[in-house]
């Protein structure tokens, strides 16, 4: 919202029509912006992924902010058509294969940032590819989430590497304890109180990550951002074994997302006919996911 109001240009991603319009009718009545727009795919399903990232690619030139915000706990095991755990494939997967696709975007604009919102719920659990997904037998959507964003900031530590002096800076965030649905029950009442505080906190983050233009020095290391506080993302990741990890999960994420599925995607997806156009001003484009 505090985007729309400074004049950047909006363009959000979501899975159902109806909701993404109230959405965006809310945020442009808010924000007094005409420069609010979406896009329709499920961060589940890499084919709507792609497609997204070409209708994308087609009617905009350059990208200034991702943001990656999608998150979901999933209380049973499911899997895609390739059996794929959903919360890996919507909360790993697909975010690394977004940010590759849009990333001749994000260079045309540099300096540019990607914004990974993960969760300090990542400091329960290690990075291990043979352990990231968890079995049917033993699941728990709790765990399953925070594997997933020990995922998300390792990756994000590693693209900050990768792309080290091209201008774009890569960032992981965690937005604040909020009381909801998914929460252990067994959460501090502390944390359970906080949770309209952490909420305003977090949109003030993002704004600030999102407004920085700060060019991305080289070594460059996303930062993990508690309530209150800044942490170098190295002190959360395992020491040693990490790194390692890390390039093994890039390379195996790197395998699995190379190829368009069969018969391309010129077609897009049919709910492609239902996404609000972008509205053509000139402006800061900030996507969010």
């Amino acid at each position: 919202m505090t985007l729309a109001r400074q004049g950047a240009t909006v363009h959000f991603l979501a899975r159902d029509r109806s909701r993404a319009e109230r959405a965006r009718r809310g945020m442009s009545a808010a924000s007094s912006s005409t420069n609010v727009s979406y896009g329709l795919a499920d961060l589940e399903d890499l084919d709507a992924v792609r497609a997204f990232a070409r209708r994308f690619g087609a009617a905009h030139d350059r990208l200034d902010v991702l943001i990656h915000n999608a998150g979901a706990i999933h209380p049973q095991f499911r899997t895609d058509a390739a059996g794929t755990e959903l919360t890996i494939a919507g909360q790993v997967v697909a975010p690394f294969l977004l940010t590759r696709l849009l990333m001749p975007a994000l260079l045309a604009a540099a300096p540019s940032r990607v914004i990974t919102v993960s969760s300090g719920g990542m400091y329960t659990q290690r990075l291990d590819l043979a352990t990231l997904q968890l079995p049917a037998s033993r699941y728990r959507g709790v765990t399953a989430y925070a594997r997933a964003k020990r995922a998300q900031v390792a990756l994000s530590r590693e693209r900050a590497q990768r792309f080290a002096g091209t201008g774009v800076a890569f960032h992981a965030m965690h937005p604040g304890w909020v009381d909801t649905p998914g929460s252990p029950p067994r959460s501090p009442a502390s944390t359970r109180s906080c949770a309209r505080s952490c909420s305003r906190r977090a949109g003030r983050r993002h704004h600030r990550l999102a407004g920085h233009r700060a060019p991305c020095a080289p070594g460059q290391r996303p930062v993990l951002a508690p309530p209150g506080r800044q942490a170098r993302i190295h002190a959360a990741v395992d020491a040693g074994k990490a790194p390692a990890a890390t390039r093994e999960l890039w390379d195996h994420l790197d395998a699995v997302t190379a190829a368009d599925p069969p018969g391309g995607l010129a077609k897009g997806r049919p709910e492609a006919s239902g996404e609000q156009a972008p509205s053509g001003v000139k402006g800061r484009r900030v996507g969010q996911t």
